[in-house]
């Protein structure tokens, strides 16, 4: 066998470009792979503290707002006889026409009023601090109606609508807008005294005060909600 052909039979190494490649790619790999990892335990450190703000959040307000005592049967509208086996989107239809008969605009609220310059409102067993949040803009607003320049009727109906939307999706902190009355003859707010008494009779309602300077003034309410409560319409 010739020089030539022993050397041709021998089993040349590995390219050392070719291992180096190898290498870097497997370098690659593990960045990825810890890069990923850092990014999951991130997702889980976030989903960790949305859950503790929730459990945070719940508390304060279950904190704050203590036991809630229903409405007295006779501080209640009469609500008329449900109707039997409706089709579901004539049984919307029914409760939001039963919501909106049920909201007298006779009921005295002003027996339930705070006596102080805003005329607030809490519902029995909800205690004055959580006025005094309310006053203060503790709650974020998750939702707003502005029912300024609206008929009555048409307000009552706006309102159903708008707190059986709110009761959907849980919110707990809403503003009602009624207005200040400037351009209603007389120059008197016509809605002010309506949208209190309504609100008043729904049984969602915990608490509300005037709004402060920015979310309207004395011509908007803060509203409370107590999203545990079954609501129908919206």
């Amino acid at each position: 066998m010739s020089a030539d052909s022993a050397s041709s039979s021998r089993v040349r190494p590995a390219s050392p470009v070719l291992r180096l490649s190898g290498l870097s790619e497997l370098r690659q790999v593990r960045r990825e792979l810890q890069e990923r990892a850092r990014r999951h335990e991130e997702e889980l450190a976030r989903r960790a503290a949305e859950e503790a703000a929730r459990r945070r959040e719940h508390e304060l307000f279950a904190r704050l707002v203590g036991p809630v005592t229903p409405l007295r049967e006779h501080d209640r509208a009469q609500i008329a006889r449900p109707r039997p086996d409706p089709v579901p989107r004539q049984r919307e239809l029914d409760d939001l026409e039963v919501m909106r008969s049920s909201l007298s605009d006779e009921f005295d609220a002003a027996s339930l009023m705070e006596t102080d310059d805003q005329m607030s409102y809490r519902r029995e067993g909800v205690g004055q601090e959580v006025l005094r949040k309310l006053r203060t803009g503790t709650w974020a607003v998750q939702g707003h109606i502005d029912l300024h320049g609206m008929t009555r009727e048409v307000a009552r109906e706006a309102l159903v609508q708008f707190l059986g939307h709110a009761g959907k999706r849980g919110w707990r902190c809403v503003r009602v807008v009624h207005g200040k009355g400037l351009g209603s003859p007389g120059r008197q707010p016509v809605l002010k005294g309506k949208v209190r008494g309504w609100l008043v009779q729904r049984q969602e309602v915990l608490a509300f005060a005037h709004a402060l300077g920015h979310d309207g003034g004395a011509g908007a309410l803060i509203v409370l909600l107590d999203s545990s409560t079954p609501r129908h319409g919206g």
